[in-house]
């Protein structure tokens, strides 16, 4: 199995580097991001999820059916089997067609949701709307289209929307928020002035839902209070902890500056579970998804006993679906069964119970107890 992941990593390694420079900028920047995040490390250097300071109190009598305890949970108008949903990765490459179908079969087998990566790409060159495009072979998850919300202050507006969602015949639009990325991008787009009114008309006039996320710093309370009032659906915290996207801003760029600034900021950040309590105390209504820095059940737990509606992962699957929508799969079938023990363990027999668990306390105040 070492063999087989090690081919198909470098298989698809080497598509992304055939493209080589003939790429448009937009592409040729995808095609460096799978590869960084494929090849390089690019986690962060010292800062954690702060998951880890949570433990669960074990209930030796839990007084539930494991057999029946019941993952399911209707996010954005889908039904989902268990509260996962990859998360946005990829599109816009050649190599990132094959990822994205065995990431959607797999949701598709499955029944969780799924992000595709921003759509710029094929927004501006309509050649590469192909690599994005999944649902003959996941009819029926639910399937989120992505772009930067940035761009609404570069032209964008509600056709671009409405283009990136008929694309890929989605059910809701990410607009996805990155100022630290943008800042350490040669040539990024960093004139966010002004955004959340537009962000407010595209939730207004756009005909699905719409899901505001970071890309893995986190959403502050304040920022979580502004989404809300604008009338965004969802909230993705994407906290601070899993892939530092300083760090392949690191890797990526040849200028030595740009280089020392971005290893300077490998640890800023929110942590995924202070941005999870941080968020849902400023927009208490709001549909939240927790990700960054997320690998296994038990942590998918932990982020939904801190407040999360549903979880959203990409690491763990993305060196997978280099090989196969099977093995995909099997890590999404993993961390379900992983999520159903660590609630059979807690007595909470639905998603309802495990949110409202009292179960789920702080290390430090286990150990003074």
């Amino acid at each position: 199995m070492r063999l087989c992941c090690k081919s198909g990593v470098e298989a698809m390694l080497s598509r992304c580097k055939i493209m080589g420079n003939e790429s448009p900028v937009h592409t040729q920047r995808k095609s460096d991001h799978l590869r960084i995040s494929l090849e390089e490390d690019v986690s962060f250097r010292r800062l954690t999820t702060g998951l880890e300071r949570y433990r669960f109190i074990h209930q030796a009598l839990p007084e539930i059916n494991r057999g029946e305890i019941n993952l399911s949970t209707i996010l954005l108008g889908r039904e989902l089997k268990a509260p996962l949903i990859i998360s946005s990765m990829t599109g816009g490459t050649e190599a990132a067609e094959q990822i994205n179908m065995n990431l959607a079969r797999a949701a598709q087998v499955h029944g969780v949701g799924m992000g595709v990566g921003s759509q710029r790409a094929a927004i501006e060159d309509p050649q590469w709307a192909y690599t994005y495009q999944v649902r003959r072979v996941a009819p029926d998850i639910l399937l989120l289209a992505n772009l930067g919300a940035v761009q609404l202050n570069h032209g964008y507006g509600l056709d671009e929307c409405r283009r990136a969602v008929e694309m890929i015949e989605a059910d809701g639009l990410i607009l996805h928020l990155n100022p630290l990325q943008e800042a350490l991008q040669d040539g990024g787009d960093v004139n966010f002035a002004g955004l959340l009114a537009r962000i407010e008309d595209v939730c207004r006039y756009l005909p699905v839902p719409v899901i505001v996320k970071e890309v893995g710093w986190g959403i502050s309370e304040e920022v979580a209070r502004k989404l809300a009032g604008a009338g965004v659906a969802a909230i993705d915290v994407a906290g601070a902890g899993g892939t530092s996207w300083s760090q392949v801003e690191m890797h990526r760029t040849n200028d030595e500056l740009t280089r020392q600034i971005a290893a300077d900021f490998a640890d800023w950040g929110i942590p995924t579970a202070e941005s999870i309590c941080l968020a849902r105390r400023g927009a208490p209504q709001t549909t939240l998804i927790a990700s960054g820095g997320i690998y296994t059940g038990i942590e998918v737990a932990k982020a939904m006993a801190l407040g999360a509606d549903a979880v959203a992962l990409a690491t763990p699957f993305l060196r997978l679906a280099t090989i196969s929508a099977e093995a995909v799969g099997h890590k999404i079938h993993e961390i379900a069964e992983e999520l159903r023990t660590a609630m059979f363990c807690i007595g909470a027999a639905d998603l309802d119970a495990l949110q409202g668990t009292p179960f789920l306390k702080p290390v430090d105040e286990v150990l003074s107890q």
